[in-house]
């Protein structure tokens, strides 16, 4: 089994997290969005529309978060061949299903410096054309991400749209909050596949400085919050990667790529 994806991607850390937490074994594949790797003609053959994560299992290929995690939960039931593990109920699943319409995409763009989202989202369209121009075959594809990337550019700008994706968020919280005064996780009393949805949400915020805005003000979330970091799942897929210094570290190395690049037009 192979999982494309990267640390960065909100959506490769729930497929991660469910990889992690079900035990399943798989072979790890790096793919950075910001440096422009998942427009490789190789991953792009394979997953056209660029976006991570990609779930691999022989001639098998699974594109779509919740797909993969539910997909990961039918092998970890085949593997152990143990009635005592079981698949999602229809409460975890609607957990699941209104964590992930919730798109974080302009909400976590319109909250990242302008100087360093205009010069990345320059870089990557650079990217986008030289591998174009490397591989004529999928030009349609190519300019189809082209063109996403200047509308994601004129969204970002689009008062109403942060608006919007602001607000769902807080309902979403604001639900999650109000549950989680019930119980202590998602979905009841045991930790589940929806808590792996919810998990990454959490991390971003706190990525991007805003833990006070939206977690310390909701008492049972900032409890929740606590509790989850603790598990090992969360440290490997999550915690080695931005908590406390490790985050510069790993955005750091990040900014050096696409400068040093850009600088020498190496795209």
């Amino acid at each position: 089994m192979q999982l494309y994806h990267h640390p960065f991607d909100l959506d490769s850390q729930k497929v991660r997290l469910a990889l992690e937490e079900k035990s399943i074994d798989y072979t790890s594949h790096h793919v950075n969005p910001v440096t422009g790797k998942n427009f490789d003609s190789s991953f792009f053959k394979m997953n056209p529309g660029g976006r991570l994560p990609v779930f691999q299992n022989g001639s098998h290929i699974l594109y779509k978060t919740i797909d993969i995690i539910q997909y990961i939960e039918r092998i970890a039931v085949f593997s152990s061949g143990s009635e005592n593990i079981s698949s999602s109920n229809k409460e975890v699943i609607e957990w699941m299903q209104k964590v992930q319409e919730w798109n974080p995409k302009y909400f976590s763009l319109s909250n990242v410096p302008e100087k360093y989202r205009i010069y990345v989202s320059k870089f990557l369209r650079r990217v986008v054309i030289a591998r174009m121009s490397e591989c004529p075959e999928l030009a349609g594809a190519y300019h189809r991400k082209l063109k996403e990337a200047y509308q994601t550019e004129e969204r970002v700008k689009d008062s109403d749209v942060l608006i919007r994706s602001k607000e769902h968020l807080v309902r979403l919280l604001d639900e999650a909050e109000k549950q989680l005064s019930e119980t202590p996780y998602l979905a009841g009393q045991e930790f589940t596949m929806a808590d792996v949805m919810l998990i990454p949400v959490l991390s971003r915020l706190v990525l991007l400085d805003l833990e006070k805005e939206y977690i310390t003000g909701r008492p049972n979330i900032a409890e929740y919050w606590v509790l989850v970091q603790q598990r090992p799942s969360y440290r490997k897929v999550i915690g080695r990667y931005f908590d406390g210094w490790k985050k510069h570290k790993t955005l750091v190395k990040t900014w050096c790529f696409v400068r040093i690049r850009s600088l020498l037009k190496r795209y």
